[in-house]
């Protein structure tokens, strides 16, 4: 009975936790402490934690943790299965409807309509890193900084990740590894 109060619990939050992680914490809250008692508040600040710390989405980690922590593996098992079912399903039938009407001009222009908004979504969160990543301090605008503002170190580190990149054609994964070591030792340094 507890696995199926597990897996319904994690179900409904995987099912109604959207807009990611943080819009899960108030579901996983209320079913975890209020509808079930499984954690108690400490249990619960160190499942946050957790959840922030491991790689990996807020709500599944933490359904792993509560699974574990009331069940063992079998209960982290089925409730990381209860967190993904729903969005399995939402994205199977999504992927059914548009194979099945992929040729209507209809489903064409919603798609070519979108394709803006997604790609000024991701320019939207790569300026705002590089914004980080140039600046010394958050929360300076482009058109008011100060040449003490800016990172040069930053910016060299940038410069030559994407030569390296271009170039030599270098494994992304090993460019940022030594990027980031790069940085540990100039940072270290200063």
């Amino acid at each position: 009975m507890i696995y199926l109060e597990i897996f319904w619990s994690f179900f409904q939050i995987g099912l109604f936790s959207i807009g990611g992680g943080y819009a899960a914490l108030p579901l996983i809250e209320n079913q975890v402490l209020k509808v079930h008692n499984w954690l108690t508040l400490g249990e619960y600040a160190d499942l946050l934690t957790i959840s922030q710390m491991t790689p990996g989405p807020i709500a599944l980690n933490a359904s792993t943790f509560v699974g574990t922590r009331v069940a063992g593996l079998p209960g982290a098992i089925i409730a990381t299965v209860g967190c993904v079912t729903p969005s399995c399903i939402i994205v199977l039938t999504l992927a059914y409807f548009y194979f099945k009407y992929k040729n209507l001009s209809t489903i064409q222009g919603v798609l070519k309509g979108l394709r803006p908004a997604v790609v000024s979504l991701i320019a939207s969160a790569g300026l705002s890193i590089l914004m980080l990543a140039v600046f010394k301090t958050e929360g300076v605008s482009l058109f008011a900084a100060k040449l003490s503002d800016i990172n040069f170190v930053s910016i060299i580190l940038v410069a030559i990740g994407v030569f390296v990149l271009k170039k030599f054609k270098a494994d992304p994964i090993k460019v940022m590894l030594a990027t980031g070591i790069i940085g540990i030792f100039v940072y270290g340094l200063f």
